[in-house]
């Protein structure tokens, strides 16, 4: 039988500088038109902080092979 090991991802928070690591199922993916409507977010365990940073191809690459929940943005243009 093949064990299978969760995947972490090692974060930092800009609101209290805590450093972390979060499991795949903390984290969201959101996939925009461009890089600048492209970022991933989570939610500070240490202090609840909404952290929202941009995520560029291999973050992109990196978070939705992990099974980080994924979000298309459509552009409306």
């Amino acid at each position: 039988m093949r064990r299978v090991v969760p995947v972490v991802f090692k974060a930092a928070c800009p609101g209290c500088r805590g450093r972390f690591e979060l499991a795949a199922n903390a984290l969201r993916l959101a996939i925009g038109g461009s890089s600048r409507t492209t970022f991933y977010s989570f939610t500070c365990p240490g202090c609840g902080t909404a952290v929202r940073k941009p995520a560029g191809d291999r973050i992109v690459q990196l978070l939705s092979g992990a099974g980080v929940r994924t979000l298309r943005l459509h552009s409306t243009v």
